[in-house]
């Protein structure tokens, strides 16, 4: 297997487990406060992290002013403002709902390279764009029964979710040659940790931890060992060796399994709307990997050249 099959295949595991999140996440808030969750998360992530970086680097990498910033944003964008829009969004929306959203993914990458990096919009890009936009729009007016004021509150926290983790692919991007993906994403968990701290306190004065049975403090060591831990070793180190453009096209893996993780350990019914929404979608990332593709292609042959 060569080096470039083995990232698509990390990066893939990596949004499967992503996916997954979206499904543990629902059970999490039903349990815990938003914060509370998310520090207990990244203690256990952070405390796993730091061992094994020790252990690997023997100390901890000398990191330059410009690459803290970026890190401080990635963080910010992907770690704390993901968490806080995906958590929050689960409380006035279905984990099926959450999923079809995050499956946009790959268009809002491509919008965003194109509005920010001056990326070229091509006609397949800007079909993926559109299309994706009409799955959203979908879910959201088209034979829901939930759809309602807190259902479309809890889909636009979604979507802010969407473009936290659309910033935190492109600027991972930019670090990803640089550090080892060990390096990052102990980074990664030991911000999360901080940003989510101060809150974390408050929270945590009212909460009575006595309420919480076994199977919850197991979702929560999921989302720290298996979520944080596994899931960001997996994108760094598929980043380091795929385009961030062919990196969005596989997050697509994200929605099938949040989906499909919906309807059997949640019992969420999968409407008509759901369908169709999916559907569009699926035409949307179709559209945009082709664009990839094709890019990876000309690339190689200027390349040969």
């Amino acid at each position: 297997m060569n080096q470039v099959t083995s990232a698509y295949i990390k990066i893939a595991l990596a949004m499967a487990i992503v996916g997954s999140s979206v499904v543990f996440g629902k059970l999490i808030i039903s349990s815990f406060p938003v914060f509370l969750a998310s520090e207990l998360r990244f203690i256990i992530a952070t405390i796993i992290l730091i061992i094994l970086l020790l252990r690997q680097e023997k100390k901890f990498p000398c990191i330059g002013f410009k690459d803290l910033i970026i890190f401080f944003l990635q963080a910010f964008t992907g770690v704390f403002l993901f968490n806080i829009f995906m958590l929050y969004g689960l409380k006035f929306t279905t984990a099926i709902e959450a999923g079809i959203i995050t499956s946009t993914l790959p268009a809002v990458i491509g919008l965003v390279s194109f509005l920010f990096l001056k990326e070229k919009l091509t006609i397949k890009k800007g079909l993926g764009i559109i299309f994706a936009v009409i799955g959203v729009l979908s879910i959201n007016f088209i034979d829901n029964g939930s759809s309602n004021i807190n259902s479309l509150l809890g889909n636009l926290l979604i979507f802010g979710a969407v473009l936290g983790e659309t910033l935190f692919i492109t600027l991972g991007k930019s670090v990803s040659n640089r550090f080892t993906p060990l390096t990052i994403s102990t980074m990664m968990s030991v911000s999360g940790l901080i940003m989510f701290l101060p809150f974390a306190i408050y929270e945590a004065k009212e909460f009575d931890f006595a309420s919480v049975g076994m199977g919850d403090w197991i979702n929560i060591l999921y989302f720290g060992i298996v979520v944080t831990v596994l899931a960001f070793l997996l994108m760094y180190q598929g980043l380091s060796k795929v385009s961030a453009s062919s990196a969005g096209v596989l997050t697509s893996v994200l929605p099938l399994s949040s989906v499909i993780l919906s309807f059997f350990i949640l019992k969420e019914e999968i409407s008509f709307s759901h369908l169709l929404g999916i559907l569009f979608i699926l035409i949307a990332i179709f559209f945009i990997s082709k664009e990839s593709s094709d890019g990876e292609v000309n690339s190689k042959s200027s390349i040969s050249q």
